[in-house]
């Protein structure tokens, strides 16, 4: 397969720093962006994780009063003395249920029935039934159980004063087993006048039940047995009263139990509630008249159970625990309830461990690293005793849920990362290594066509595994199109540059003739004009064969020996006016100033100077020629006066090309290209001078250094 990147063909430098900056700074974006989405995730997963934290420990308090709030209501404090024995129930029987009150106002209907379903006991039975069986929580109001419940019947037959026969009336048949011994009642219901918005009511008069369908003669009611019907005048199902509708019934019954008198006159400490009443069974059956088949029984499958602690347990968050201890008891004796462990998904361990570890800022100026797991204590007042309900949180439950979601959404961070990485493929592969190719090639066609490396091999950059329609093949294409131009007009910058060469040649040879013709009328030495025929001839040497005066100057032999700086100063001043210029001062020294430098280059040099101090001077103003030596230099300052130099010009007025652009026409219209003070510094510079410019009050003085030779 074809290489994408070909080794050049050109010799290669080497390239520096800067040359990858655009590769390294690239790559450095894509690092940084990486790190940026990593960070992100980082940092919200840790304030996701402060969040989850704090919510936790208000939903920590907020379940603890709630907790708190049921167990300390009737409901609760009926779950919770009723922990020990209470049962489901079954058809073997209810068990009674100890009650937060000392006893019932089992002869009023509202309050019996608000003090039920304030405390939860009630058992609920499919087809709308109910029925609460409990014992007060104070053995002294007596040894009573307390039946408390509803059931749907006809209208109410009573029995009438004197009747033995029960079964063409509505009765009560109530069953208890106890300490192995069975105690019976049946009870007839016996009418009363309405009262209030109750239909009907009346009361449910017990006798011992002997098991006959008929009372015997000699039968009298229990003495302690009490009981209440109060049917209501609604029907069921429709509204108003219909005629053999079922109606809501309520009843209220107290049972005499024996046992529990007897255990109050025994010598013993009383124990209460009783340790066996979970043991026991109570049937309690509703009978119609005409009918063996019960209207309500109490052994009826399908029942709910009464308020239980499982109901508190249900608001308990996920791994949250309750434990509620008698105070005087042992831990072994405390109830513990547990809210329930939901785990829908299994993340993965080193993201648990990775969660676990970020801290947590929960407090002002500190960090938790690992926090202590909530809890709290608190008591609780029953009238059985106090207990102690302490409450344990469960801060493993957050980091689990937290890491679960951090499981789904590592996914989109994977993928962010996969981009990220895709998308720096893409640039490096298709893009950088494109550029870093095309820079090494277009870096080894500079360095080849620097002095001592130009030749044909201008042309060999090849770029033909670059071409293509992006934006960089469209670019590499013209690069080489352009070298290709570039190589086109050198050859034909070479071609000029010779024939213009040639040019010069014969120019140069049809000047030295007549030069030489008026050196011979001119050569007695005081001759004014024999200086300036040298001259012309010193500048024709400059010239002869040479394409530019730039590359003439470069190229020009300047031979720097002694010279007497004082003496040629002043016979340049006595002979200015041969060339146009007057009144030109010279102010030197007594004596003579040896220099480095070459006559006919300096007067060369110093008369650009001199011109360009006259065309600037005002008219009738002297320029003055100032001679200063020291041990080592010597300089000559020319000073006119006039306008000055612009600032930005001090230094450029040197270069080529440059001048004024503020001259008057007439000095433009002799031609003037800036090229006499660029001839200057250059012939300057060849002796081992300098030259500068500066302006001065009145005007601008230019000076020109020299090495002093003793």
């Amino acid at each position: 397969m074809k290489r994408l990147l070909r080794r050049p063909a050109l010799e290669m430098p080497r390239l520096g720093l800067p040359a990858f900056r655009l590769r390294i700074l690239v790559r450095s974006v894509f690092l940084l962006l990486a790190l940026a989405t990593v960070a992100l995730s980082v940092v919200l997963l840790q304030e996701e994780k402060e969040r989850a934290w704090k919510s936790y420990q208000h939903g920590f308090e907020r379940s603890q009063s709630e907790v708190m709030a049921r167990l300390r209501h009737p409901s609760g404090q009926l779950a919770l003395l009723n922990a020990g024995h209470q049962q489901q129930p079954a058809g073997s029987g209810l068990a009674p249920l100890l009650l937060p009150y000392s006893a019932l106002d089992f002869d009023d209907q509202n309050k019996a029935q608000q003090a039920v379903e304030m405390a939860g006991c009630a058992v609920q039975y499919p087809d709308g039934s109910s029925l609460c069986a409990a014992i007060g929580n104070n053995p002294y109001a007596g040894g009573f159980i307390y039946l408390v419940g509803s059931f749907y019947a006809g209208e109410l037959v009573p029995r009438e004063r004197g009747v033995l026969a029960l079964e063409g009336v509505h009765r009560a048949r109530i069953a208890l087993d106890m300490r192995g011994e069975q105690f019976r009642w049946v009870a007839p219901f016996e009418a009363l006048a309405p009262q209030g918005t109750v239909s009907t009511r009346g009361r449910l008069t017990g006798f011992v039940d002997t098991g006959d369908a008929a009372l015997d003669i000699r039968a009298r009611p229990v003495r302690d047995f009490r009981g209440w019907l109060w049917q209501s005048g609604n029907c069921r199902d429709l509204a108003g009263a219909m005629p053999g509708c079922a109606r809501r019934t309520f009843y209220s019954i107290r049972l005499p139990v024996e046992l529990f008198r007897e255990a109050l006159f025994q010598k013993r400490p009383l124990v209460w509630p009783p340790e066996d009443l979970g043991a026991m069974r109570l049937r309690v059956q509703m009978l119609g008249p005409g009918t063996r088949t019960a209207l309500f029984d109490s052994n009826t499958p399908g029942a709910q159970p009464a308020a239980s602690l499982a109901e508190v347990g249900r608001t308990l968050l996920p791994g949250e625990r309750v434990q509620i201890r008698k105070l005087g008891t042992s831990d072994s004796e405390a109830i513990t309830l547990n809210g329930t462990e939901v785990q829908a998904e299994h993340p993965a361990p080193w993201l648990i461990r990775f969660i676990s570890w970020l801290p947590l800022d929960l407090r002002s100026g500190a960090q938790a690293r690992a926090p202590e797991v909530p809890s709290g204590l608190d008591i609780l007042d029953t009238p059985t005793g106090n207990y102690a309900v302490t409450f344990t949180g469960n801060l493993r439950g957050v980091e689990l849920g937290l890491a679960a979601v951090a499981t789904r959404l590592s996914w989109y961070l994977a993928a962010m990362l996969g981009a990220i990485a895709l998308a720096w493929l893409v640039v490096e592969v298709g893009l950088l290594r494109r550029v870093t190719a095309l820079t090494r090639r277009a870096a080894a066609v500079s360095y080849n066509v620097q002095p001592g490396h130009t030749g044909p091999r201008l042309g060999d950059l090849d770029v033909s595994d670059l071409r293509g329609s992006d934006e960089l093949g469209i670019l590499a294409g013209g690069l080489a199109d352009l070298l290709q131009r570039v190589k086109d007009d050198l050859a034909r910058e070479q071609l000029r540059a010779q024939q213009e060469r040639d040019m010069w040649h014969a120019v140069g040879h049809e000047i030295m003739s007549p030069l030489q013709s008026l050196m011979v009328l001119h050569g007695a030495p005081g001759d004014p004009g024999h200086r300036y025929i040298q001259r012309m001839q010193q500048a024709v040497h400059v010239l002869y064969g040479t394409a530019s005066p730039a590359e003439a100057l470069e190229a020009a032999d300047v031979t720097a020996g002694r010279l007497d700086l004082h003496a040629f100063l002043r016979h340049v001043a006595d002979n200015a006016h041969f060339a146009g210029i007057d009144q030109v001062v010279y102010a030197g020294s007594t004596g003579p100033v040896i220099v480095r430098a070459d006559e006919f280059a300096l007067e060369d040099v110093v008369t650009h100077i001199l011109r360009n101090a006259d065309r600037y001077r005002p008219a009738g103003t002297a320029i003055t020629l100032a001679l200063q030596a020291s041990e080592s230099t010597a300089s000559a300052t020319l000073t006119n006066q006039g306008a000055t130099i612009a600032e930005d010009l001090l230094e450029r007025i040197f270069e080529l090309g440059v001048s004024d652009p503020g001259l008057p026409p007439l000095a433009s219209e002799g031609g003037h290209r800036g090229q006499g003070l660029f001839v200057a510094k250059t012939y300057m510079a060849k002796m081992g001078g300098t030259i500068s410019a500066r302006n001065t009050a009145g005007g601008v003085a230019f000076t020109l250094t020299f090495q002093r030779l003793g």
